[in-house]
C-alpha cells in the first residue's frame, strides 16, 4: 500500500514524464548559457527569499512551499515535480525540516547539485528553525552564494556582490532587533509560543523560554491535558505577559490556554511568522520583514504597548 505522499509523487512524476515527451526544446539550456538564468528550486519560503536576494536577475526561483503553509503538510504538485526535474540547482533548509525531499527528488529524477543552507550553522538540539537568528541567515546566504557560483561560475562576481549587500541588511537587522529587545524590562523578557520554533531567536537575544502550546519542533505533535495544565500553571507562576500564536497555525488552543491563564493571546494579523513567510503584501512577505514584524509584536506585547 502506497503512502499518500508516494501516491502523489507517482502521479506527479507520470505527468512530468508525459509533458516532457509532448514538446519543448530538444536542447535544454545549461547553467553556463549567459542568456539563460540559473533554474533554481528552493524548498522553503525562507531559502527561496535568500535565493532571490543572492541570485538577483541571474536566477529564476521556483519555490516549493507556499506562504503560511506548514512544511510538514507539503505535497508536491506536478508543476513542482517538473521544476525539480529541470532545475540546475536545488536549495534546501536542511536539519531534517524537509523530510519529504529525498523521496520527491528521486521521483522527479533530479540528479543535480543540492545546496544545504544549514551547512556551517551551529545546530541546537536538532532544531531546524535556524533562520530565526540573522547571523545564521548570513551563513545560509553564504552557502547559497557558493552553490550558485559553482553552478554558474560566469556570474560569480554578481552573486558575491549581491551577498555583500544582503549581509549589510542582515547585520542592520540583528543590531535593531537587539536594541528593541533591550527596551523590554529584563523581568518581562519571557516567551510562550505555538510551538518550539524560536529557540535560535531566544538564544541570540537573551529571552527566556517558558513553554509552547505544542512542545515540539514538529507542529503535528499534540499537547496532553497534563501538559496543558502544567503550561497554564507555569504561565501564572512566571508572570508571562502574553502568548504568541503563529500565522501558519490555528490559534484556538492558544486562546483557550490564554483564557485559563488570564493572559493576552497575540493572534490574527499580529501573529508571529514561525515556520513560513507570509504572502505578498503581508507583514512577513520577506525574511527581513518577517523578523521585523516578529520583533515589533514581541516587544509591544511584552512591554504592554500592543494595540
Amino acid at each position: 500500500m502506497l503512502s499518500p505522499l508516494a501516491r502523489t509523487l507517482s502521479s506527479a512524476a507520470l505527468l512530468v514524464l508525459f509533458a516532457a515527451g509532448c514538446g519543448g526544446s530538444d536542447q535544454p539550456s545549461t547553467p553556463a548559457d549567459p542568456a539563460q538564468p540559473l533554474k533554481v528550486v528552493a524548498t522553503t519560503t525562507q531559502v527561496a527569499d535568500f535565493a532571490r536576494n543572492i541570485g538577483g536577475d541571474r536566477v529564476r526561483v521556483h519555490q516549493l512551499l507556499r506562504p503560511n503553509v506548514d512544511p510538514h503538510d507539503y505535497e508536491p504538485s506536478p508543476a513542482d515535480m517538473r521544476a525539480i526535474a529541470e532545475a540546475d540547482v536545488l536549495v534546501k533548509n536542511g536539519v531534517g525540516l524537509e523530510k519529504w525531499l529525498e523521496e520527491t527528488i528521486s521521483a522527479a529524477g533530479f540528479d543535480g547539485p543540492v545546496v544545504d543552507a544549514s551547512t556551517g550553522v551551529r545546530i541546537r538540539d536538532g532544531d531546524p528553525h535556524i533562520w530565526h537568528n540573522p547571523l545564521n541567515a548570513k551563513t545560509m546566504v553564504a552557502t547559497i552564494e557558493r552553490g550558485f557560483a559553482a553552478a554558474d561560475p560566469g556570474d560569480s562576481a554578481a552573486y558575491q556582490a549581491n551577498r555583500a549587500a544582503y549581509d549589510a541588511k542582515l547585520d542592520a537587522l540583528d543590531t535593531e532587533i537587539a536594541k528593541r529587545i533591550e527596551s523590554v524590562p529584563a523581568d518581562r523578557r519571557k516567551l510562550v509560543t505555538n510551538h518550539d520554533a524560536f529557540g535560535y531567536y531566544l538564544d541570540r537575544y537573551k529571552l527566556t523560554f517558558v513553554g509552547s502550546i505544542i512542545p515540539s519542533f514538529d507542529t503535528s505533535a499534540e499537547l496532553s491535558a497534563k501538559q496543558v495544565s502544567g503550561l497554564v500553571a507555569k504561565i501564572k507562576a512566571t508572570g508571562v505577559a502574553a502568548i504568541f500564536s503563529e500565522a501558519s497555525l490555528p490559534p484556538k488552543t492558544a486562546e483557550a490556554i490564554g483564557r485559563e491563564a488570564g493572559v493576552t493571546v497575540v493572534a490574527g494579523e499580529d501573529a508571529l511568522f514561525g515556520d513560513s513567510l507570509g504572502p505578498e503584501g503581508s507583514a512577513g512577505a520577506t525574511y527581513l520583514q518577517m523578523e521585523e514584524h516578529n520583533t515589533d509584536t514581541i516587544v509591544n506585547a511584552l512591554r504592554g504597548t500592543a494595540v
